[in-house]
């Protein structure tokens, strides 16, 4: 069955259903539209994210199954205890939001292109206006070298991206995220073995909705920029 497709400009017509996505390709809903706040938003709320390359239509999905992870659940091993255990990172919320997006659309080796598009960036940088959009961000010797961005909807955290330009910088990002206390499930989308091995498990697109929605309607913070404690939490560190 074909997937909706909306002229460019649309940020009125709702989502199909999330059970009407694609099995091939896995999660597919849903073509065109605008990335307006109201949009992007709704998506949200919904199960659904963009992902999308530039020259392409803006593509909509909610794959099953979900990538998550329960923050008291994070893996943390015994090479990343010992950089943190130095201290030698710093690392913050919402101090660079923009950069952090610029970093993460700087292509990987082997990659020929990026789905973090100038109008990606311009989008999320609005929510982040708004309070919607978070950025976690590490530095060394005052360079950013590491960081994180996603949605927050109260007790969730859909986590969009991540870079590191030093080992274990976006891995001190995650771990920090994971135990700062403000969320109670991270939404990682996609597995990746990096994530699995970080404590990541997947779950049914039901599953997942039910977790957004019983997590997702707690009170929101908003975060102010400001320098974190980069500790070990509620969970303490490997012997080394």
């Amino acid at each position: 069955m074909p997937i909706p497709i909306l002229s460019p400009d649309d940020d009125i017509t709702a989502f199909p259903p999330v059970d009407k996505a694609l099995v091939e390709p896995n999660g597919l809903l849903m073509a065109g539209g605008s990335l307006s706040p109201q949009r992007l938003i709704a998506a949200y709320r919904s199960g659904i994210f963009p992902w999308y390359e530039e020259g392409e239509p803006i593509l909509w999905w909610s794959p099953d199954p979900r990538c998550i992870i329960w923050p008291d659940n994070i893996i943390i091993r015994r090479s990343l205890a010992k950089t943190i255990r130095r201290g030698h990172f710093e690392v913050t919320r919402n101090i660079a939001f923009k950069e952090v997006m610029r970093r993460c659309a700087v292509l990987r080796p082997g990659s020929t292109g990026t789905w973090i598009t100038d109008s990606m960036i311009n989008a999320y940088s609005k929510l982040h206006l708004y309070g919607v959009a978070q950025s976690l961000e590490v530095w060394l010797d005052d360079r950013l070298v590491g960081g994180l961005y996603g949605i927050s909807l109260g007790g969730v955290f859909v986590g969009e991206s991540m870079f590191s330009t030093e080992n274990d910088a976006s891995k001190v990002a995650l771990v920090n995220l994971a135990q700062s206390g403000d969320y109670q499930l991270i939404d990682c989308q996609l597995e990746t073995p990096h994530l699995l091995s970080m404590g990541a498990e997947t779950v049914t697109r039901n599953e997942y909705l039910l977790l957004l929605e019983k997590y997702g309607d707690l009170s929101s913070a908003v975060f102010s920029p400001e320098r974190l404690q980069l500790g070990t939490g509620n969970q303490s560190l490997p012997d080394l």
